[in-house]
């Protein structure tokens, strides 16, 4: 169905090509998974499938590719509409109509489709994706994940051969990420559908692909087999099958119920140890011994901040008044007609790492927006340092608390990385270079001339993140911070989050990755229908749920270890 022949391309400008002489053939009806490191050309491997690559992206392309029979190079995309549907990371960009069902729609009228087959199409369509309740609903109200099962929809209408999807389930949860990966199976087994997905939370979908297509590195050669025999020798890698490695099983598992029958020997090693790590990073207190508290996670490992900011408190401060970075009394905050949150209380010390998790729509963007000051509460208080975020002035509302959002090219609006960097400086009143070295340290390589919208998703968050942190907010907000981010880019990220906290930062992240929860949270915050359901340390929290749960504590349950990293640290 898909067949790549000695495939070379080559961005305009660009020293070296980004893909080099790529042979691979994807066979009808199979799920194959798209994986490797970020930068070894995934993203060009999915555009050249849907043309986008190079007719839009520019460049040139040697060798052939070709889509049931067509060549990508001389058919343009719209000629292979009716035969491949894309989804990239950013459903926003997918977007051309105002409303849900208008948008479902779209595709099949481009296609010239009967009104009859379009309305019986939307209808399966919304049921398949649970998107019912918000068939009215304007696209600019959608959460996050909402957004993505939209986008998705809307290529399953025209019901095409081929399915292209770019990180399905990065913005969904886990549930919701369930649903659609479900429904991607059916469509492979019951209508024979093609479909060619890159994912980074392999530990979602590794399972559910018939083949796994690794790019191991930049101009090295792809390997395509079975998922067990791909992940022996893939740099990347779910936990399960990390796990699977440091017990030495063979074949490697891939599910949390295979893990679960080999793990016998494994639960005998470990009982009689439990998990270690002290509390959060609390300025004010000596941390607790490993072991001490159900709530201990492992410490801060060795920080990643650049110099100038190590040693050093956060700006701002805290009130006399209270000791906490943020507190949040029976806080409510309408949307339009819908009470987004009801009741919340929540309160976050300097050095405390929060996840707030729960479905799509919960409430958890909400929050963030409220301790930003986005948002204003219909009732109840906020507040930040002291302040009320909806009354303060930006210029000092940014000295205490700072958002990277859930689209991180939302902060970012100058046309060089340099120009981005002096904003931030004079916007914080730092002094010049502070942001340049934190992209510095969190972005090596990246050039001052290079365009914000040229960067990777994951290159884009750290630009962001070195803006925010310019500075020094005491408090830092993430929302959905491993988004297009491989493993290396996440334990990246997890390391400076570490260091920040241990530089005595509150840090609250709205996440879906548990598996990030899992590694860096000291609470868990879980949140349904705008309210509060569970506030309680992580392992507490996590273990007792069945949807939030890392895949290290499900296999390993009852006993309370959350990452491989604790395994290999009990057995050493």
């Amino acid at each position: 169905m898909i067949r790549f022949e000695d495939v070379t391309v080559t961005y305009d400008g660009a020293a070296e090509p980004a893909v080099r002489d790529l042979d691979f053939e994807v066979p009808e009806g199979e799920l194959v998974l798209l994986v490797g490191p970020s930068g070894v050309g995934k993203s060009t491997v999915l555009g050249a499938v849907s043309g986008l690559v190079p007719h839009f992206t520019g460049g040139t392309l040697r060798g052939r590719v070709t889509v049931a029979g067509r060549d990508t190079r001389t058919h343009k995309p719209r000629e292979l509409a009716d035969v491949v549907g894309t989804v990239g990371q950013d459903p926003l960009a997918h977007f051309v109509t105002d409303t849900v069902e208008d948008e479902l729609a779209y595709g099949m009228e481009s296609l010239g489709l009967a009104p009859d087959v379009m309305r019986r199409r939307v209808e399966e369509t919304l049921d398949l994706l649970g998107l019912a309740d918000l068939r009215n609903r304007p696209i600019a109200t959608l959460s996050g994940g909402q957004r993505q099962r939209v986008a998705i929809g809307s290529v399953l209408t025209p019901h095409p051969r081929v399915l292209v999807l770019d990180e399905p389930t990065s913005a969904l949860d886990p549930a919701a990420a369930e649903e659609v990966l479900a429904v991607l199976q059916r469509l492979v087994h019951d209508l024979g559908t093609t479909v060619l997905m890159a994912e980074h939370r392999l530990e979602r979908v590794v399972q559910y692909a018939d083949q796994v297509l690794l790019l191991p590195a930049p101009a090295a050669p792809p390997v395509l087999g079975a998922p067990a025999e791909v992940m022996a020798v893939s740099p990347v890698l779910p936990p399960v099958v990390a796990l699977g490695r440091l017990a030495a099983w063979s074949p490697l598992p891939l599910t949390v119920r295979d893990a679960r029958r080999r793990a016998g020997a494994l639960r005998d090693r470990l009982d009689g140890t439990a998990p270690a790590g002290p509390a959060p990073a609390d300025t004010h207190r000596e941390p607790d011994r490993p072991g001490t508290s159900p709530a201990a996670l492992p410490s801060p490992r060795a920080s990643v901040l650049p110099r100038f900011l190590r040693g050093r408190r956060p700006r701002g401060g805290t009130s006399q008044a209270s000791p906490l970075a943020a507190e949040v009394k029976a806080l409510a905050v309408d949307r339009g007609r819908v009470r987004a949150l009801r009741g919340v209380g929540l309160g976050v010390s300097p050095g405390e790492t929060v996840a707030l998790m729960g479905r799509n729509g919960a409430g958890k963007s909400t929050l963030l927006s409220a301790l930003v000051g986005l948002v204003e509460p219909t009732s109840g208080t906020v507040r930040v340092g002291g302040a009320a975020p909806h009354r303060t002035a930006p210029r000092d509302l940014v000295r205490r608390v700072g958002l990277v959002p859930q689209e991180p090219r939302d902060l970012l609006y100058a046309d060089t990385v340099a120009a981005e960097c002096r904003a931030a400086d004079e916007d914080a009143g730092a002094a010049p270079g502070t942001c340049r070295e934190l992209v510095s340290a969190l972005l090596p390589g990246v050039g001052d001339a290079a365009h914000p919208r040229d960067l990777s998703e994951g290159q884009r968050l750290a630009l962001a993140l070195a803006v925010v942190l310019t500075a020094r907010p005491p408090l830092l907000l993430l929302d959905e911070p491993t988004r297009g981010l491989d493993y290396a880019a996440k334990a990246r990220l997890v390391g400076v989050l570490r260091g920040l906290a241990a530089e005595g930062h509150a840090i609250v992240l709205a996440t879906h990755d548990v598996e990030l929860a899992a590694e860096i949270a000291h609470r868990v915050v879980l949140l349904a229908e705008g309210e509060v359901i569970a506030d309680g340390p992580t392992a507490d929290v996590v273990v007792s749920s069945p949807s939030f749960a890392p895949q290290v504590t499900k296999i390993l349950a009852p006993r309370p270890y959350l990452t491989v990293a604790q395994v290999k640290e009990a057995l050493a």
